[in-house]
């Protein structure tokens, strides 16, 4: 069984500091979009966040904030949240996917199937875009409790992460970092075609 994580920590500074997962994408907050992608694909969703973790009463989700001892580190701990949570629910991978990327694939899983995989297209590695084994926890932690810039490709590598591209005709892992960013997704959402026109 595979359990999906929807990381949702970022502070979205680019963004004038807004909270990502309610970033208003048409008439849905960027949440919504992505839970709506993630429906059957996988039977757990949990939601990676910090703060006030009762912002997130609408959604009936297990809502997994950072340890204490991993604080400042990073997306790194949130997956290890994640992949503390899957092992508790029995799952035996766990499907990473930042909150601001709202047009992933409906078949995501199978294509990031069997793990360690991670998502790429056209050259990019989409490093949050993975599918991690839930045994992979004990040497994330001593990965996170050894003094490093705590990056996600240096975790991918530890974890042995095999690289999946994608051919879609447009990124279907758009982060929306920017105002910028935002504008073309508002674009895709009503016409994926106008993809090419973007370019």
């Amino acid at each position: 069984m595979t359990a999906a994580l929807i990381l949702a920590g970022g502070r979205g500074t680019r963004l004038g500091g807004a909270d990502k997962a309610f970033l208003p994408l048409g008439s849905a907050p960027l949440l919504s979009h992505l839970l709506a992608r993630l429906t059957g694909q996988v039977q757990h969703i949990a939601i990676s966040a910090n703060g006030r973790l009762d912002r997130f009463a609408a959604y009936p989700l297990p809502i997994l904030p950072d340890a204490p001892e991993h604080a400042g580190k990073g997306p790194l701990a949130g997956v290890a949240a994640g992949l503390a949570w899957a092992q508790t629910i029995g799952a035996k991978t766990l499907l990473t996917i930042p909150v601001d990327t709202p047009f992933i694939p409906p078949d995501l899983l199978p294509r990031l199937t069997p793990a360690p995989c991670v998502a790429v297209w056209q050259s990019r590695q989409h490093h949050l875009v993975a599918n991690w084994p839930a045994s992979f926890l004990p040497a994330l932690i001593d990965f996170l409790v050894t003094p490093s810039a705590y990056k996600v490709r240096d975790a991918l590598t530890l974890c042995g992460a095999t690289p999946i591209h994608f051919t879609e005709p447009h990124d279907p892992f758009l982060n929306i970092n920017t105002p910028a960013d935002l504008a073309v997704a508002e674009i895709l959402l009503v016409d994926p075609k106008e993809n090419q026109n973007l370019r």
